[in-house]
């Protein structure tokens, strides 16, 4: 099977992803980090009413500069009495600004005398917040397939909303191959055993989406027990993701073990790291095989699975942020895939510099850790020094919504 671009498989990933999954109505306090399934506009203004942004004096502008008395005292929360002609309103942060007064003096600009508070001139709207500053009526506050952040929790929270309608979250069966593995915690490495991180990466960056995660663990690389528990995830999970055994030698089986229970749509991306991928079905779950090397399932994962799910649970799926920034490395030779190489940044705006990692091996997991963003090397592409590549953050590559 020859190899297919990313762009090109993207392409048929998602417009083949059609399904639109069930939804419900959960309070507020619950709709954490699930994807929106209804529109929702604001029915009043924030903030309702013009306010003060500080502590100080609320004053008509035209009494000021001058000696002023101080005719109420308006905490937040209170109802405030139209400000009396030639008199000043003790104001606090957030109350309503008194019928009569267009400005507010700074507490630490006043001085107190045996006359009343010494004011200086102010202009118009000094220090209020107006009604609707923030939001107003019928300002669409989330859209459909919208991941909710902590933010718009808060946003909705401001307009008095309590629930809201969101779709029902994947469950994604996870499970990873290889005799070679351990489990953290499990004792000490015996020669030619390596610790399991490839499990806890994934688990975590589906559970950062959202989604219910079924984890089967680690199966030895032995097709029969391998198809078992593809059958078995099958049977459990909306989506099946495993890492390792999709490539071509001996003893990787997963491929083998989805074209037995089922099809094998996608196979061998033009991409690197991640070149040996794999999407099909088992039984009618979806499957991705993503490839064992730490870094590689990473990326893999963040680039192909992560969009095609956030579809497939009703989400919007947006273009990962990407930006041009001159690079301090060299490529010499043109390579025949395209690569997504690990780098740090250094530098501000124009000053800005992507720098290689100079450790670029699939099987460094702590380059991930290390590096800011990936820069996107186009295949056919050689790169000087001071050249622009496009980069992409690894925060960036994180965020639900991003592709």
């Amino acid at each position: 099977m020859a190899l297919t671009a990313l762009s090109e498989a993207m392409a048929t990933l998602l417009g083949s992803c059609t399904l639109t999954p069930e939804s419900e109505v959960v309070p507020l306090d619950q709709a954490l980090s699930r994807f929106c399934a209804q529109s929702v506009t604001a029915g009043m203004a924030v903030p309702p009413a013009d306010n003060s942004a500080m502590d100080g004096y609320a004053v008509c502008s035209r009494d000021v500069p001058g000696v002023l008395t101080v005719s109420q005292r308006i905490p937040a929360g209170s109802v405030s009495r139209p400000l009396e002609k030639g008199t000043a309103a003790r104001i606090f942060t957030g109350a309503e600004m008194p019928m009569g007064a267009d400005a507010v003096v700074l507490q630490e600009d006043t001085e107190e005398t045996a006359q009343g508070i010494r004011l200086p001139a102010v202009e118009v709207g000094q220090h209020i917040r107006r009604r609707g500053n923030d939001i107003q009526p019928e300002d669409q506050l989330v859209a459909v397939g919208q991941y909710l952040g902590p933010q718009d929790i808060g946003l909705l929270a401001s307009v008095g909303i309590d629930r809201i309608a969101v779709f029902d979250p994947l469950t994604v069966a996870i499970m990873t191959t290889g005799d070679e593995l351990r489990d953290p915690g499990s004792g000490d490495l015996q020669p030619g055993q390596i610790f399991n991180s490839n499990r806890f990466s994934l688990g975590a960056q589906i559970r950062a989406l959202g989604m219910t995660v079924v984890d089967l663990g680690n199966v030895p690389d032995d097709p029969s027990q391998i198809g078992n528990m593809l059958e078995r995830a099958a049977a459990a999970a909306d989506c099946i993701v495993t890492a390792g055994g999709v490539s071509v030698g001996e003893e990787d089986h997963v491929r083998s073990q989805i074209e037995a229970r089922g099809d094998l749509a996608l196979w061998k991306l033009a991409i690197k790291p991640g070149k040996p991928l794999a999407f099909g079905s088992v039984q009618g779950t979806p499957i991705f095989g993503l490839p064992g090397n730490p870094v590689s399932a990473w990326i893999t994962f963040a680039l192909v699975a992560k969009p095609w799910l956030i579809k497939r649970q009703g989400g919007a799926v947006g273009r990962a942020f990407r930006f041009p920034v001159r690079a301090t490395f060299t490529i010499a030779r043109a390579g025949s895939r395209e690569e997504f190489l690990r780098v740090s940044l250094t530098g501000q705006g124009e000053a800005m510099r992507a720098n290689a990692l100079a450790n670029q091996s699939s099987g460094v997991l702590s380059s991930l850790s290390e590096a800011d963003a990936v820069a996107v090397i186009p295949a056919g592409t050689t790169v000087s020094p001071d050249d622009y590549v496009e980069v992409m953050p690894l925060s960036s590559l994180l965020e639900a919504g991003a592709a």
